[in-house]
């Protein structure tokens, strides 16, 4: 069974999808992943409603060294020829002593078109407290924030995204995200607040391959 048959089953929940997609290797868990067209990927960001909460050490695991790079290939659903849909975010947890350590992640998405658009740094943090928030993923990739200090060595300079073309792009953009399983996250993406209709899918590659 594929991972789509899987979500267009309705006597397939969120905890049968999960263990599937744990069980497989790196390389066939981002092949199913990236299968998935804006309206599974639909279907299965409201699936996971239904699964845990994700948390922000799913994003960056604990014992990956402090200002260490977190790779998550990611395919949206804009639209975009295929090859444009497929990106990366970049995440790393903030120092041990870093003033904004413990409050959140900091990260970019490094895409084939990062040299026009430009990087799209964000901050993610736990929508907890947040009531309008809690209801779309317990994360939010929140484009509103820069990270503030120094980020990983060789990443690309921090800007704002009210500069450039990535103002398009990111500006005022949060993604919301939720728990599909150990390695595996789905977002929805809102703008000044308003679901855009768009989704993307993350696939985590461990440290070490």
């Amino acid at each position: 069974m594929s991972l789509k048959a899987m979500i267009d089953d309705p006597a397939v929940g969120i905890d049968a999808i999960a263990s599937w997609l744990d069980g497989l290797d790196h390389a066939t868990r981002k092949s199913e992943a990236f299968t998935l067209d804006r309206a599974t990927q639909r279907a299965l960001y409201e699936q996971a409603a239904a699964g845990p909460a994700i948390t922000l050490d799913h994003f960056v695991p604990d014992d990956v060294p402090d200002r260490t790079e977190v790779i998550h290939h990611g395919r949206n659903t804009l639209p975009l020829p295929a090859g444009q849909k497929l990106f990366e975010k970049r995440f790393a947890r903030p120092a041990e002593g870093d003033e904004r350590r413990g409050s959140g992640m900091y990260g970019y998405n490094e895409a084939p078109t990062r040299g026009l658009i430009g990087p799209g740094y964000f901050v993610a943090v736990e929508t907890a407290g947040e009531p309008e928030w809690e209801p779309r993923g317990a994360v939010v990739v929140d484009y509103f924030q820069v990270p503030e200090g120094p980020v990983v060595d060789g990443w690309p300079e921090v800007v704002p995204n009210s500069r450039g073309i990535q103002f398009f792009v990111y500006n005022k953009t949060r993604d919301f995200m939720r728990r599909v399983s150990a390695h595996v996250s789905i977002g929805a993406a809102y703008k000044k607040e308003r679901p855009l209709g768009h989704f993307f899918i993350l696939v985590r590659e461990d440290t070490g391959g």
